[in-house]
């Protein structure tokens, strides 16, 4: 049966709250954080699941009563239809969780194909991020920005994070910045005439997006001896302290050849700070596609609408389109899209996801 696991994690919960319960356990604040997080993430399991058993046990009842009394019989189809909603929510809690949901994230949107009008896409797409944020209450900070001539971006990196909830946890599990951004890697196209076209002709260009979650320090292992780090003056638009001052940073990570540069801050501290952060989050990334280069056909199959070599979404201007070529979305708002109404579209990726893990788990059952 689907649900025989569930007692195995009703188990788990019940541990998990005596645990909790000990003063003892919260001397280590991080050793408490995650076993919070792991409580709040089968609290809603256990609690359907009880629901489910109950709302069972009542279909019985009412079914034994209604065979002397008409008003228990017509109440056996409404519970019919309670258990039903109960299966499928449950069965949807039960889809294997991303590790890495609650997680914040570094998104990088990279100018491509298109020259002048490709950055200037790049920052259109930035804009629209940033206004999903500000709409779903994350904060953002930009990490480094390398802007173009005509003010686009030819590339920019910032972090989005959620705030944390009176517990210390993100508000919602599994609906932290990464569970929502993940889809949103790989590479964006766009139809329309340019601010540079002269003869009113339609072009299309694209830009990269890279969303990787941010990790923590304990998660990625850099050695002292992993990293050479150079400094150079800053250069592009505006800033007092363009190029008068060593305050840029690279960074390269010698065992993998990754190579970080930022120049956004006047502090070299600061840019080394937000070197580290790229960095950490690019090798986290790297760890989890070769962990995910090394799972089944099934888990790989899982995993790829968030595959980043893939052109997963076209934003056509002259039919106000967006369409995302992953799950066949298709919608005429695309300037609601750009001012931030990313939602739906989003949505359209999640349940595409958990459906194939869905089918994926039934096939291995």
């Amino acid at each position: 049966m689907m649900f025989e696991a569930v007692e195995e994690l009703i188990g788990e919960h019940a541990d998990l709250e005596k645990q909790l319960a000990d003063p003892a356990v919260h001397a280590d604040q991080a050793n408490a954080r995650r076993l919070n997080k792991r409580y709040a993430e089968l609290t809603p399991i256990v609690s359907t699941y009880r629901a489910w058993r109950q709302t069972g046990d009542d279909i019985e009842t009412a079914r034994e009563l209604g065979a002397d009394d008409p008003e228990f019989a017509a109440e056996v189809k409404e519970l019919d239809k309670e258990r039903d909603e109960l299966t499928e929510r449950l069965r949807l809690l039960l889809v294997p969780r991303d590790p890495s949901d609650d997680k914040d994230v570094i998104l990088e949107v990279k100018a491509g194909e298109g020259g002048e009008e490709s950055a200037l896409f790049a920052g259109d797409l930035l804009r629209m991020y940033l206004r999903y944020a500000e709409r779903v209450g994350w904060k953002t900070e930009i990490l480094d920005a390398n802007e173009s001539d005509l003010g686009g971006y030819k590339d920019v990196q910032v972090a989005v994070k959620a705030p944390p909830s009176r517990g210390g946890q993100t508000t919602n599990p599994g609906q932290g910045v990464w569970a929502r951004l993940k889809y949103e890697g790989g590479v964006h196209r766009v139809q329309r005439v340019p601010a540079t076209e002269s003869q009113g002709r339609i072009h299309t260009s694209a830009a990269g997006v890279l969303v990787t979650p941010e990790a923590e320090d304990v998660e990625v292992e850099i050695g002292p001896n992993d990293l050479r780090i150079d400094v150079y003056r800053s250069s592009g638009p505006g800033g007092q302290s363009v190029n008068t001052t060593d305050s840029a940073v690279r960074i390269t990570h010698l065992p993998t050849g990754l190579v970080v540069s930022c120049q956004n801050e006047k502090s070299q501290l600061q840019n080394k700070e937000s070197a580290m952060r790229i960095l950490r989050s690019r090798l986290l990334a790297a760890a989890q596609e070769e962990a995910e280069r090394e799972a089944s056909d099934a888990r790989r199959s899982q995993v790829r609408t968030v595959d980043r070599s893939e052109r997963i979404r076209t934003y056509n201007f002259p039919e106000n389109r967006i369409s995302d070529h992953r799950v066949g979305f298709k919608a005429y708002n695309l300037d609601q899209v750009l001012d931030g109404e990313l939602d739906p579209m989003i949505q359209a990726c999640v349940d595409a996801d958990s459906a194939a893990k869905l089918a994926a788990a039934g096939d291995a059952s």
